[in-house]
């Protein structure tokens, strides 16, 4: 029998899965493949990276297309993000700009799909048009509401003002462009009503985040029932290109480490994630605070498994932080700010140990590292609340059930134009 067909948009190559928006929808697809729809993936790739990652690719989607992906060196890069900013468009919507990928879209969406998802609200700007039916936009964040965040945490005037023009050109963005939509999916309660209430978008619904514990579980451990009493291993794991993240480790270290370090001489900190910045390398070097960088790892988790706590010091971020549960799979304490956690059903105290400010963070870092029993037993509940909800098989079950429900929804018999 012939299954009907459903068409995933996605603005960046998913492999390798270095960020949590690859891995939520690198899971969900894998978790669909085989299921209801017959999958087709669009996404920007380079000559060699469907070679290389061929069965990644088999094991989220029946058919890959893709159009050209640009590599632009570093200064190249600083000067095409620094043109952007004179766009109408936000700089991270502009980029995405290919004239190639809607060419290749639009003969795509010739055939009729059933089911067409934009990963991101970025995708938007490769579509001219949508589908009147079956049109689903996956919404991994509030974005206006990340740049929002990056202005009130920014220290210099300048970074200030670029960071507001931001917001306010993705807001129009986001204003215009997720209505159109048959149906938009958030990662939180949280993250939908706001674009209810603001955008006024129709058809929204959730999903949960999910982890994959068939993955993850797999190299889960105890965590120590002792820790050295002038040490301690933290641990933190995302793209150190993403400036959430890179502003997370400024903030450690300018204002969490030294309190920490004080009590602990010995106490180190393990940042796992793609490109560093050197700045950041060489200032941790400069006090000499026991920071390890990795850069790039194929894998994770031996990096969290031997760690004491795992740690997530967000200030700025949107969304939900999948990055929780995969340290909650493992069977880590967790210590994070109410950012960090956001959207997701987690109890502060119960499941992870909460602290907005710097000397509570650096303190409630302190107290479970020295009382690891107590630790322990808090990971322990975490995982089990994880363990009975929030699979990425039960999530991908849900985003199926959804596109399912967008294909057989009756919507306005002509096509709407999507506005750049």
């Amino acid at each position: 029998m012939t299954r009907p067909r459903l068409l995933f948009v996605s603005p960046q190559f998913l492999f390798p899965a270095d960020a949590g928006g690859k891995i939520r929808t690198g899971g969900i697809l894998r978790g669909m493949k085989g299921g209801h729809f017959e999958i087709t993936l669009v996404s920007p790739a380079t000559a060699e990276q469907p070679r290389r990652f061929a069965r990644e690719l088999t094991e989220v989607c029946d058919r890959f297309l893709s159009w050209p992906a640009v590599r632009r060196g570093k200064f190249v890069g600083a000067v095409t993000r620094f043109a952007a900013l004179a766009s109408r468009l936000p700089v991270s919507v502009a980029l995405d700009r290919s004239r190639a990928a809607t060419a290749l879209i639009a003969d795509a969406l010739a055939t009729q799909p059933e089911v067409v998802v934009a990963d991101f609200v970025h995708a938007a700007v490769l579509l001219d048009r949508v589908p009147s039916t079956g049109s689903v936009v996956f919404t991994h964040n509030v974005e206006a509401e990340i740049f929002a965040r990056h202005a009130q945490t920014a220290e210099k005037s300048l970074a200030r003002l670029i960071w507001n023009a931001q917001r306010r050109k993705m807001a129009e963005f986001e204003a215009r462009n997720l209505p159109v939509f048959a149906k938009v999916i958030a990662v939180s309660e949280r993250d939908l009503n706001f674009f209810l209430e603001t955008y006024g978008v129709r058809g929204g619904e959730t999903i949960p985040t999910g982890v994959d514990f068939d993955y993850f579980g797999a190299l889960a451990s105890a965590p120590p029932a002792a820790v050295p009493p002038r040490g301690g291993h933290l641990v933190f794991t995302g793209s150190m290109d993403w400036p959430a993240n890179i502003d997370a480790m400024h903030y450690c270290m300018n204002e969490v480490w030294p309190i920490v370090a004080a009590a602990r001489p010995d106490a180190r900190l393990t940042v796992v994630g793609r490109d560093p910045p050197a700045a950041l390398v060489d200032r941790a070097r400069t006090h000499g605070f026991k920071w390890q960088f990795t850069g790039f790892v194929d894998d994770v988790r031996p990096f969290i498994r031997d760690a004491d706590l795992y740690v997530v010091p967000l200030r700025v971020g949107g969304g939900t932080r999948i990055k929780i549960y995969e340290a909650m799979a493992m069977r880590r304490p967790v210590v994070s700010t109410s950012i960090g956690v956001e959207g997701l059903p987690i109890k502060a105290g119960e499941h992870y140990r909460r602290a907005d400010t710097a000397a509570a963070f650096a303190e409630t870092v302190l107290r479970l590292l020295d009382a690891p029993v107590e630790a322990a037993e808090m990971a322990e509940n975490a995982y089990d609340f994880i363990l009975k909800r929030y699979s990425t098989r039960r999530v991908a079950r849900t985003f199926e059930d959804i596109c399912k429900r967008a294909a057989g929804a009756a919507e306005p018999p002509e096509p709407v134009a999507l506005a750049g």
